[in-house]
């Protein structure tokens, strides 16, 4: 018996970050929208609790404890007092360490099939708590297709999508850690007032409308200073993104991947192609959303 879910990547169309708390998190106000690149992330019985991963830069995946897989799988069979034995394989296409909640959607894919695969019943509160608990991104990508997230991003309030949005995505040839770009956009606010964080309305009616030149001109990110002061190179990506026609050109959450919201899968290819030309990113991808949440692809 093994159980197959896949789950997706996001992006996020607004990412508010307000003041750190005492705790060292800062609140947000997160739009996320979830795009239909995948991970598969498989379970089966074994002896003990291993992982395996493949695809595009699999070799950066940690396959230890700290992957939050394994976390997930561990926190799900200490809830239900039973051994977390599982093989956990993750089919790698969402980037990795690029800003897209890859490793979160792994927690969230791991949680969901180990679930079916230990027929544990678990209620979807009980689920949406344990990826609290694993990470702020983590309920968003159990959840999938829009929502806004407040506190640190796990507490989660459905949105309205009126149609489907197109983007293309460059990777960096290199990664940016979460938390660096968190000290990092604290040392730029030292010493101003940095408001609580605010969803826009304006970006919450365009996702509603399904319109792409009002979602365009309401995306927003916070980190994107931060990002681009410790990866000053992104600035040429995004330049390059924009002249080449792009209707909203940001870096996706934390980074270095960056998001370009486009017209259409015509305006994605020509953008996508000019990225790629101009040497400014390591490869590019399009996809669309919004993207289901994880889902059980298969079980055998």
């Amino acid at each position: 018996m093994s159980v197959t879910v896949r789950v997706p990547a996001k992006v996020n169309v607004q990412l508010a970050v307000g003041p750190a708390r005492s705790d060292g998190f800062h609140p947000l106000a997160n739009v996320f929208l979830a795009v239909s690149l995948y991970d598969e992330v498989t379970v089966t019985p074994a002896d003990e609790l291993r992982i395996t991963c493949a695809g595009p830069d699999a070799g950066q995946v940690p396959l230890d404890r700290t992957n939050l897989a394994a976390r997930a799988a561990e926190a799900l069979a200490a809830r239900y007092g039973r051994d977390p034995g599982v093989h956990i394989h993750i089919a790698k296409d969402i980037p990795v360490a690029g800003g897209m909640a890859g490793g979160s959607a792994d927690g969230a894919g791991a949680l969901v099939a180990c679930d079916a695969l230990w027929g544990t019943g678990a209620s979807r509160e009980e689920l949406l708590a344990i990826c609290a608990e694993l990470g702020s991104d983590v309920p968003f990508s159990l959840v999938g297709g829009a929502a806004l997230g407040i506190g640190r991003g796990e507490q989660l309030t459905p949105l309205e999508t009126g149609g489907t949005f197109h983007w293309v995505f460059a990777m960096a040839d290199r990664g940016l850690s979460t938390p660096a770009v968190f000290r990092e956009f604290d040392r730029l606010g030292e010493g101003t007032d940095v408001p609580d964080p605010v969803a826009s309305q304006e970006l919450i009616a365009a996702l509603a409308k399904g319109d792409p030149d009002a979602l365009a001109a309401a995306v927003s990110n916070d980190l994107q200073p931060a990002a681009l002061s410790l990866f000053p190179e992104l600035a040429g990506t995004l330049a390059t993104g924009r002249a080449a026609g792009a209707l909203a050109a940001l870096v996706s959450g934390s980074g270095p991947t960056t998001a370009f919201l486009v017209r259409g899968p015509e305006s994605a290819a020509a953008v996508a192609q000019e990225l790629l030309a101009s040497g400014t990113c390591r490869t590019v991808r399009t996809a669309s959303g919004p993207a289901p949440g994880a889902t059980v692809a298969g079980a055998g």
